[in-house]
């Protein structure tokens, strides 16, 4: 990954912790995930994160990589505004065996909303292997059918959804969409975490 010079004055290695961690904490990482996937050991990993040491910039780099950033978006250094911008290409992707999804907001330290966009396959359903897990306590999600129709299961009970239809549940209870159709369905999800229930 090509990383632009930094100056000397603009690095605030006190900084660089606390945001790795909330930007690892969004991503849905564990420490050993983000270590395989920058090339930078776990301890080392909660050392940083926890203040008691400083990275390199050589070392910042790595785990920006893996954070999916540039080192001057991990260090800040773009926001010149309140103003974030995903482009298209820069989405995050995952997904697998018939489900795939796409993470629209940016990885931001503090941001308590997500928003997504699934594609179900006929047959298909959410809450695979390669998903992330179960939300946070008090997480809820809303979420849209822009195409197709499927179904929620939610804490065992099942709700048929249409194009059009739109659904809010406590995303902490066991869940799953499932696609009983014969085309592919989609829809988008805003999941606001860490909100008490009313």
């Amino acid at each position: 990954m090509a990383t632009r010079s930094v100056p000397g004055d603009a690095y605030d290695p006190t900084a660089v912790g606390p945001r790795v961690r909330a930007l690892r904490e969004a991503m849905g990482l564990s420490l050993r995930e983000l270590a395989l996937r920058c090339g930078v050991s776990a301890p080392m990993l909660s050392q940083v994160e926890r203040g008691e040491t400083s990275p390199t910039l050589h070392v910042a780099a790595r785990i920006a990589q893996g954070l999916e950033l540039s080192l001057s978006q991990l260090l800040r250094l773009d926001e010149t505004s309140s103003v974030t911008i995903v482009q298209a290409s820069q989405r995050r992707r995952g997904g697998g065996e018939g489900h795939g999804f796409e993470i629209l907001t940016p990885p931001l330290p503090g941001q308590r909303a997500e928003l997504s966009v699934h594609t179900l396959a006929p047959g298909a359903a959410t809450g695979g292997r390669s998903d992330p897990p179960l939300h946070e306590p008090g997480s809820r999600e809303t979420a849209v059918v822009q195409r197709g129709s499927v179904v929620l299961v939610c804490d065992g009970l099942r709700h048929e959804l249409r194009t059009g239809d739109c659904v809010t549940f406590d995303a902490d209870l066991p869940h799953h969409f499932e696609n009983p159709g014969t085309e592919p369905a989609e829809l988008i999800a805003v999941l606001s975490a860490g909100l008490r229930r009313s």
